[in-house]
């Protein structure tokens, strides 16, 4: 009797299981039908469209870095022409798409509204789900204006020629995000820019201020850490760790001044397109400075009042690790 009900308990666990690794396998991304709209392209739109894709910093996955150059600008003549994601650590092989206006290699016959559910839904023009190191999650939250200035100004980008192949995803993390992607199913308007707070929440959702910021364990995030710094980022032989940038006054940002936290973005746009000094690790870094510095102060402002609402979060970080072979 008892060696009968073990056997039954197993395989209900075995059919369990077997069923949840059935829908995982064979279910599709939630999607839903691209909208019809052709944005409009005026003047206003496009500029609006590229503060928008200098905040979001498109370019840095995107773009080829020129790794050279301080600021780590596009390699010429590829901008937005999309790369195999240069991460060792990557779960298979993660392409960046081509999003210039080529016909061929690019979205040049993409309609404006399967632009848009690309940005925010994180599904492609032929249905498949774009892997979510595009950080759709919080692009959902760009507004309508946004996202239509944004492909506003993608339509003016030069078209580039550059043949990619398709990503592969390893198993199981292939499985498992496909939960990722959600329909935009309402309106989403543009926030009140006189309440700095929350115009300083959504500047920090389209930059991904969180993902950088915030320690990751088993590929998620820590929410009990937000904006407590500590993630490492590296390439060759050299590391940065992401600051802290909660408001805690002893390890983050909580006895900053806003002149100061303005002053930390503003002073790097003198290195801008400089040649990048290897032996000084203050010279590297994947924080996009060069965009960042180009914010107007009252944005930087919002972004500061923002930040400083947030849980202080006590993690005394070593932005430049000494490493092997003495480079930070």
């Amino acid at each position: 009797m008892w060696k009968n009900m073990v056997g039954y308990s197993l395989l209900a666990v075995v059919s369990v299981a077997a069923a949840g690794f059935a829908y995982l396998y064979f279910r599709s991304p939630a999607t839903a039908p691209p909208s019809n709209i052709k944005v409009d392209a005026s003047s206003a739109r496009i500029a609006r469209g590229k503060y928008t894709y200098m905040l979001s910093d498109c370019d840095g996955c995107h773009s080829p870095a020129n790794r050279q150059l301080y600021d780590n600008p596009p390699v010429e003549g590829l901008q937005a022409a999309g790369q195999i994601f240069p991460d060792p650590t990557a779960p298979g092989r993660i392409v960046v798409s081509n999003i210039t206006p080529d016909r061929e290699t690019g979205i040049g016959n993409w309609t404006d509204g399967e632009k848009i559910r690309a940005i925010r839904e994180g599904i492609s023009r032929d249905g498949h789900m774009l892997f979510p190191i595009m950080p759709y999650p919080y692009f959902r939250h760009m507004s309508d204006d946004d996202v239509q200035s944004l492909v506003a100004y993608l339509n003016t980008l030069p078209p580039v020629r550059n043949s990619l192949p398709a990503t592969k995803v390893d198993f199981p993390v292939s499985l498992l995000v496909k939960g990722v992607p959600r329909p935009v199913t309402a309106a989403v308007k543009h926030p009140d820019r006189s309440n700095k707070q929350l115009y300083g929440e959504y500047l920090a959702t389209l930059g991904s201020c969180e993902t950088c910021h915030t320690q990751e364990e088993r590929g998620q995030i820590v929410v009990s850490k937000r904006f407590g710094g500590g993630r490492r980022f590296g390439i060759g032989d050299q590391v940065v760790v992401s600051a802290n940038i909660s408001p805690d006054k002893q390890s983050g940002i909580g006895e900053w001044s806003l002149d100061r936290f303005q002053q930390r973005f503003y002073k790097h746009s003198k290195h801008a397109r400089k040649p990048r000094v290897d032996a000084d690790p203050e010279k590297f870094s994947i924080m996009p400075w060069d965009n960042l510095s180009q914010l107007p102060p009252e944005d930087l402002e919002a972004l500061y009042i923002y930040l400083m609402s947030r849980l202080p979060i006590e993690n005394k970080v070593e932005s430049h690790p000494v490493e092997t072979g003495g480079k930070g």
